[in-house]
């Protein structure tokens, strides 16, 4: 399905039964595990509040869960004036990065496993202290964090229930498939994170480019956002979570045999081919 503009959040205030969050999160669950559309598309995901998409992503992420999935980390979505611009959006989505599917280094993947494969150059933030409070400051960001690492952030580009809507884009956790991540490590302190450059190359011809400044005014402004909104919903960063704060560029959907890399300035480079 070719992407739209997302419709805007339901204004009731009557809130959906559980029962109906919890047969869209099994829905999505199947749509995840099977790469195919849910036998039942006739949900009205746009009767969802903003918090009820949240919640509906709360079950889907706990039914991975409990088979045997991790919470490694989390990703913001939505952040760079490109990808607002394509979804019709203002502000920035959370969603989890789960465990097993995180690759390390250069890798391989089968590109039938995804459902309208799409991709994103990500930054890596690898945190080496907790983050429980809020915080204001670039240099208290800075660092909490351990390391920089180049990566690619693939998703499964299709919205199943009508055109797109903000609604499903946050109950399915962001169409987060999995993340591909380099093995450079750079220190946060070497490197100017406004004016840092990325290239996303597709078979050796650059096919999109950016800067750090492009992600919501700057990785660190995302960070903070995701900070200050896991804080006030009772939670925060640990040490040795990851975090991809967005993206520079737009969405770039990927065919059979393509190879894509993710180079930056001075983050480094990664590689994931879709066979």
């Amino acid at each position: 399905m070719e992407a739209g503009r997302p419709g805007l959040p339901a204004r009731s205030s009557v809130r959906l039964p559980k029962s109906d969050l919890k047969q869209l999160a099994d829905a999505l669950l199947g749509v995840f595990e099977n790469t195919r559309g849910p036998d039942d598309r006739s949900l009205d995901i746009e009767r969802l509040s903003v918090s009820e998409a949240y919640e509906t992503q709360k079950m889907f992420i706990e039914a991975r869960l409990a088979k045997g999935e991790e919470v490694v980390g989390y990703k913001v979505g939505c952040t760079s004036r490109a990808i607002r611009e394509q979804f019709g959006l203002s502000e920035p989505i959370c969603g989890r990065l789960m465990a097993p599917h995180v690759y390390h280094g250069d890798v391989t993947l089968s590109w039938d496993q995804f459902c309208r494969c799409a991709v994103e150059p990500e930054l890596v933030l690898v945190m080496g202290r907790d983050l429980t409070d809020e915080v204001a400051d670039d240099e208290d960001l800075i660092g909490a964090i351990d390391c920089v690492s180049p990566g690619i952030e693939v998703h499964n580009y299709t919205f199943w229930f009508g055109h797109p809507t903000l609604q499903e884009l946050i109950a399915s956790n962001g169409i987060h498939a999995c993340l591909v991540v380099g093995g450079q490590k750079t220190r946060p302190g070497g490197f100017d994170w406004d004016m840092e450059g990325v290239g996303l190359f597709v078979n050796g011809e650059l096919a999109t480019s950016g800067i750090g400044a492009e992600i919501m005014g700057g990785p660190l402004t995302s960070l903070r956002w995701l900070v200050n909104h896991l804080v006030r919903g009772g939670d925060g960063l640990r040490a040795g979570q990851l975090v991809i704060p967005g993206s520079a560029v737009k969405l770039r959907t990927v065919e059979q045999n393509d190879r894509v890399a993710s180079r930056f300035t001075n983050v480094g480079r990664v590689e994931a081919v879709f066979q």
